[in-house]
């Protein structure tokens, strides 16, 4: 052990406090992968340290400080998921389902012995991977998440879950054959770090189009197969058709009033804050954040999230002209 850890593990809470916080963030998007809910990583991750604390005379020194770490807040997502039992494949249903900043993702600083790594590749944090995610049984969430996200091998995602090896291998086995079942073909577009300049364009052209009121222009970079969800809403509407009356609502002479938006990006996707200024106010006020998935220059997916989150990306809860 270093001095460091001889300290927090003697009882020096000040030096665990040290010790478990340079994991904080990479334990919060681990759990926040296991459960889909930034507010819910959030509470696990405090959860996670308090039992860290609690059962420190049980860490044996062998095994790196972070695994054990990783094995604690793994149980208590399980534990979360146990009381919960909710599952879902459509970001409609999920309403649970909340958005994590990019900022925040690039806290995590890479491996030491893979220094160009990206830290929280996209593949890993974008929202259509963690709605499939929630489709499997929690211990396999558990377990592609260490092998094909962790990188851990069979015997460490083994001791993870607190099984054996066969039994690891099993369940990854089985959560890759679903998840190979749900996810989309166009997944293979995930491997820019963050959003690329096509999809920076069109964020721009969205985000025109809202404020100039322009709900054809808005109409014009939407695909045919346009999907909008509003978690915690369950709303979800398919195809453009079906959306045309969103636009025509928020854009249309008969809108609630007029909108100022500021780019940001969320799972690594592009996204938009919106503030609203209704007739008499002097302010835009917080309203929502759509983030946007685009494929040929068109947006295929929008998912719109309430403004409760803005804070953690940064964002005022209000604009003044």
């Amino acid at each position: 052990m270093t001095t460091l850890e001889e300290a927090a593990f003697a009882g020096d809470e000040a030096a665990f406090a040290d010790l478990a916080g340079r994991h904080r963030r990479e334990l919060h998007v681990h759990c926040y992968r296991m459960l889909a809910s930034y507010d819910d990583a959030e509470d696990a991750v405090q959860e996670t340290l308090l039992r860290a604390w609690r059962s420190r005379d049980q860490y044996d020194g062998r095994t790196y400080f972070r695994a054990w770490l990783y094995r604690i807040a793994t149980n208590v997502c399980l534990d979360v998921t146990r009381r919960q039992t909710r599952r879902s494949t459509s970001p409609g249903d999920m309403v649970w389902l909340q958005p994590y900043p990019d900022r925040l993702l690039d806290e995590i600083a890479p491996p030491a012995d893979q220094p160009d790594a990206v830290a929280v590749d996209r593949e890993t944090i974008e929202l259509t991977f963690l709605i499939a995610l929630q489709a499997l049984p929690a211990r396999q969430r558990a377990a592609l998440i260490a092998r094909d996200v962790l990188g851990w091998s069979a015997s460490e995602t083994a001791g993870l879950l607190e099984t054996s090896v066969a039994a690891a291998n099993s369940a990854l086995q089985r959560a890759r054959v679903t998840m190979q079942q749900r996810l989309p073909a166009r997944r293979s577009d995930w491997s820019a770090p963050r959003p690329t300049a096509e999809e920076r364009e069109v964020l721009d052209r969205f985000i025109d189009a809202h404020q100039r009121c322009d709900a054809a222009a808005a109409i014009a970079i939407a695909a045919e197969d346009l999907r909008i969800s509003m978690p915690p809403d369950q709303l979800t509407f398919d195809g453009l058709a079906a959306c045309l009356p969103l636009f025509e609502r928020g854009m249309g002479p008969k809108r609630d009033g007029e909108w100022k938006l500021v780019p940001t990006s969320a799972n690594r996707l592009p996204a938009a804050a919106s503030y609203l200024m209704r007739p008499g106010d002097t302010v835009w006020r917080a309203f929502k954040l759509d983030v946007l998935w685009v494929s040929d220059h068109k947006i295929v997916e929008i998912t719109t999230f309430g403004y409760s989150r803005f804070p953690a990306f940064g964002l005022p809860d209000r604009l003044t002209p």
